[in-house]
């Protein structure tokens, strides 16, 4: 197989007309191009009908939707590109990708294509050899549950091994979640508090303002909890609370972070509230007596010696107020109110706002004006430009190519997050009502401690006399 040193020559991707390649992987590879990190065959593979002047156009059309063409760069894709129509069933269709692969020593192949289609094209690529010393990217979901999961390892080690394996969960490749692993890591002064001495409570929020989006036959093979909990979220949670690896590399980092998978403790229906938006039902292709949820909110616990007692909430849902994502570490007040004894002051804090702008902040506490000893709540902001950054896709793609796996996920750490979410996926559990715009069903409340309460995102205020630092905006 493909010694993680050797760079990708090649690049195919199945679902070559398809909406992920539309919206994601042209526009990818035109950055990568740009940059000069694409000097290779790029091999479309579809069944379509399609001709190669069709997808060349395609791609043109794709550019024009994200923004912005570059000619030279296009034209160097157009130059680059190939195609292939064809069944992902038909021997036939990977006896002429072998042929357009010819003198590529260690291609990437790219499944961008459903789920369900994955084993078929997995064998393909294995009985015709084009899956030798190869690597393969996937996209998530990885299965629908831990079983399924499972299956799906079994498929990819029959043709390639765990180092060739990329699974690609896009959210790892946020310039704002590579920044929470940072921030953990660079900075002396988090860690001595960064433990269940200090740390009252962790919450995670994200949310949406919008519904499914003509989604729904999707939405309902998926609901919240596979949608972006199990992923996403579980993910996030992973960076903020795992320990230090031992190095950068992707084996150090995977290590450290299915450590701490194994340490959350799986939920129990009395851990979870599931709730659906008003009008769910109406949307095309939901059944009338949809039991899918659009909204998750959980109470999880890790069982390490750092976390132990210490709980993380986690919420996401649809048609909620606002769309951000915010993670707020709640810290333990001091052990004696000296000077706030009429008012409790609130505790201290750290606030990561990941979505859509990224901010860091710290809550703290400071004496208002005044003889008195009394005290006033005030926040420390740092905001980041994230603008002219990569987008997640080509950074990932690109480490994909370069055979870097750091932001990629690992079989191991798969089934142990399914492990975590697995208990609770299938059960008949009541899904709660609740109206658009709202923060989802009354009993969510109930989720967290009545003095901690559910601490909601609000849009990120910039003071008008707010001066900038560098790299700061």
């Amino acid at each position: 197989m493909t010694p993680a040193s050797h760079s990708s020559d090649a690049f195919v991707f199945f679902g070559a007309t398809g909406d992920l390649a539309y919206k994601k992987i042209f526009p990818a590879l035109q950055a990568l191009i740009r940059r000069g990190e694409l000097d290779m065959p790029v091999i479309g593979i579809a069944k379509a009908g399609w001709t190669l002047e069709q997808l060349r156009q395609r791609a043109r059309e794709s550019l024009e939707h994200a923004g912005e063409v570059d000619e030279q760069a296009y034209a160097q894709l157009c130059r680059r590109l190939h195609y292939i129509d064809g069944d992902y069933a038909d021997p036939d269709t990977f006896r002429k990708l072998g042929k357009a692969l010819a003198g590529a020593m260690h291609p990437l192949h790219y499944l961008a294509i459903p789920p369900s289609l994955f084993p078929s094209v997995i064998k393909q690529l294995a009985e015709s050899g084009c899956a030798r010393d190869a690597r393969v990217v996937v996209e998530k979901p990885f299965g629908r549950d831990l079983a399924s999961a499972r299956a799906l390892n079994r498929v990819l080690h029959g043709a390639f091994e765990e180092s060739s394996i990329f699974r690609i969960d896009h959210y790892l490749g946020k310039e704002a979640v590579q920044n929470l692993l940072y921030f953990r890591f660079a900075n002396t002064f988090l860690e001595p508090v960064w433990n269940r001495d200090y740390v009252q409570s962790v919450q995670i929020t994200m949310a949406e303002d919008f519904g499914v989006q003509g989604r729904g036959g999707f939405y309902e093979e998926t609901g919240a909890l596979r949608d972006v909990v199990q992923n996403h979220l579980l993910q996030v949670t992973a960076l903020l609370a795992m320990d230090a690896p031992v190095g950068h590399d992707a084996a150090s980092l995977r290590a450290e972070k299915l450590r701490l998978f194994r340490g959350m403790r799986p939920l129990r229906p009395d851990d979870v509230v599931r709730g659906q938006f008003d009008g769910y039902r109406d949307e095309p292709g939901v059944a009338k007596d949809s039991n899918v949820e659009t909204f998750a909110a959980l109470r999880l616990h890790i069982d390490t010696w750092r976390w132990a007692g210490v709980p993380f909430y986690i919420r996401a849902g649809k048609s909620l107020p606002v769309t951000a994502t915010e993670i707020l570490v709640d810290l333990k007040v001091p052990p004696l109110a000296i000077f706030d004894t009429i008012e409790p002051p609130q505790s201290n804090y750290f606030r990561f706002r990941l979505s859509p702008e990224v901010v860091l902040s710290t809550g703290a506490r400071v004496k208002r004006p005044g003889e008195d000893m009394r005290g006033q709540s005030v926040e420390l902001v740092a905001r980041r430009d994230i603008t002219d950054q990569q987008t997640p896709y080509e950074r990932l793609l690109g480490d994909a190519l370069r055979g870097d796996a750091s932001l990629f996920t690992s079989d191991e750490s798969v089934e142990a997050a399914w492990a975590v979410v697995d208990p609770v996926l299938d059960l008949d559990m009541p899904v709660l009502p609740y109206a658009p715009g709202s923060w989802g069903p009354a009993a969510a409340a109930g989720v967290v401690t009545e003095l901690e309460g559910w601490h909601d995102p609000a849009p990120e205020p910039i003071p008008e006399n707010a001066t900038t630092p560098p790299g700061v905006g």
